[in-house]
């Protein structure tokens, strides 16, 4: 077991699995950011931050999580096996529960458009709809996340 105060460079900013997992969120968000301007050839800073959109950077930073951690600590030790769960269970939201609700948000979002105009509703904020990933979303971020944390590994080897 590792007690941080054992490694001389204990500090956040030499955490190969926290800049793992920063670095691909980094990624993905550019890259939906990227996307965004180059087919629509408008800059939105919302996609900086936001959710949903390919690549998952929710996938990404798991995986990248999970990824760095099976590196520094080992692929069957207990670490490794919490992240992946974590990976796995993020995943599995990102497609089941965020992108169900996402689907009923379009929906009720149409209900308010078509209410007539006296009704209480009808000046009603509209709901957030890109909220979860498709399959092919998740496996992109995955992969994401895996190949950014497989170049930090190896680059860390060859500082080494």
């Amino acid at each position: 077991m590792h007690n941080i105060s054992d490694t001389p460079s204990s500090s956040m900013f030499s955490n190969f699995p926290l800049i793992s997992a920063i670095v691909a969120f980094a990624i993905a968000q550019s890259i939906k950011f990227l996307t965004v301007w180059y087919k629509e050839k408008r800059w939105d800073p919302k996609q900086l931050v936001g959710s949903g959109g390919m690549p998952s950077s929710h996938s990404s930073t798991v995986t990248a999580l999970a990824t760095a951690v099976g590196f520094h600590d080992g692929f069957g030790g207990p670490t490794f096996a919490i992240a992946l769960i974590l990976a796995c269970i993020v995943m599995y939201d990102a497609t089941g529960v965020r992108l169900q609700a996402g689907r009923q948000a379009e929906v009720l979002n149409q209900i308010v458009i078509e209410l007539p105009a006296e009704h209480p509703l009808a000046e009603s904020r509209p709901l957030r709809e890109l909220l979860g990933h498709t399959p092919p979303q998740v496996v992109a971020g995955s992969f994401l996340g895996f190949i950014t944390a497989t170049i930090g590994h190896l680059i860390t080897m060859a500082g080494r």
